[in-house]
């Protein structure tokens, strides 16, 4: 996982212009070199240094978490494609303080309490690996609890228990 992201970063730096940008599928699918030196959905919390410590803590509890689950594939495998991707952009910040991102797709525009965006954000595959590990994990926690509740005998809240015969005096 980290070294398809790096293979593609690499790609991408030798390759694209930060002039402009490739397009692949029309103004869907664009191909456009940036550096972000903030972190995941345009955040900017503070230097490129607070996202590498922040980055380095998160991977040490998901290599840990993936130690303890080791056997339990549907949780250890996602969790190493958050950590392949944690450590794809983690090497970009050591070797340029910045995270290579290159992949530019516009899904939908975006209104939420006054924040607008008309473009999705620009990504690359580390970031992919971890959305999609992320979103698989909280798919499965989801349907994980719906079938256990399923599965799990009703409680009877009534006041009168329409099972059980009327008392015989």
């Amino acid at each position: 996982m980290t070294l398809v992201d790096q293979i593609t970063k690499i790609w991408a730096v030798n390759y694209l212009s930060l002039d402009g940008s490739v397009e692949v599928l029309g103004q869907f699918l664009m191909l456009t070199l940036i550096y972000n030196e903030g972190g995941a959905l345009g955040t900017s919390f503070g230097p490129s240094f607070y996202y590498l410590a922040t980055s380095s803590v998160i991977l040490a509890f998901v290599l840990y978490y993936i130690f303890v689950n080791r056997t339990h594939k549907a949780l250890a495998y996602p969790l190493g494609f958050i950590a392949g991707g944690a450590l794809g952009n983690i090497i970009d910040r050591i070797r340029i303080e910045k995270v290579i991102d290159w992949v530019d797709v516009d899904f939908f525009d975006l209104n939420l309490f006054g924040y607008y965006l008309e473009r999705w954000w620009t990504f690359n595959i580390a970031d992919t690996a971890i959305s999609c590990a992320i979103l698989y994990l909280l798919v499965t926690m989801f349907l994980s609890k719906f079938s256990h509740d399923k599965n799990k005998p009703q409680e009877n809240n009534s006041i009168i228990n329409v099972t059980s015969p009327p008392a015989s005096n």
